[in-house]
């Protein structure tokens, strides 16, 4: 879809359907599961672990399945009039929360299989375990589990920050791409 940019009057060209679609499953999927992280690492919640653990398995799904449209999907281009160290920032954080996104799950599956748990999805049916026991490696992997959702939390934070900046200070469409197309 292609909208005008009144301060440059140039096209700005939206997503489409389906990368809006993935863009806001995994945004919805990722801001229940920091929490549930949060939870679970402090209390004793069985229940909400399997859903975190249910959770990070379906983002890992998502995101894989996010990744093979991107890579066949060109992104709409950002306006000309946004500086160039604002676009390498987009893109470095756009490509860290995709690695991050794909990386997490794993190590938590590890460490999982490693400890070792069960890792249901939803009830449905269990992971298979893709580690050997090993205890102390699984006590690592949650602390470098924990370390890479805290970096993900900041990336995220100014992901939606420059969203924020853009649609109410720049008042430009970059916001809008992702929600309208």
């Amino acid at each position: 879809m292609v909208m005008a940019n009144l301060a440059q009057g140039e096209p700005i060209v939206g997503y489409g359907l389906t990368a809006r679609l993935f863009h806001w499953l995994t945004a919805i999927l990722v801001l229940v599961q920091i929490p549930l992280g949060i939870l679970v690492t402090n209390f004793d919640l069985g229940a909400l672990y399997n859903l975190h653990k249910s959770n990070g398995v379906l983002i890992l799904v998502v995101v894989i399945c996010r990744l093979l449209w991107r890579m066949t999907h060109q992104p709409p281009p950002l306006s000309s009039d946004i500086p160039a160290i604002q676009r390498l920032a987009a893109h470095s954080v756009h490509w860290a929360l995709y690695a991050l996104l794909i990386i997490q799950p794993i190590v938590g599956w590890i460490a999982t299989s490693a400890y070792p748990a069960p890792l249901p999805f939803f009830g449905l049916f269990e992971m298979p375990p893709i580690w050997w026991a090993d205890r102390a490696l699984s006590e690592r992997l949650f602390v470098v589990h924990l370390g890479i959702g805290i970096v993900m939390a900041g990336l995220l934070a100014a992901h939606i920050g420059a969203a924020l900046f853009h649609h109410f200070v720049r008042k430009d469409e970059v916001l809008d791409r992702m929600i309208r197309g």
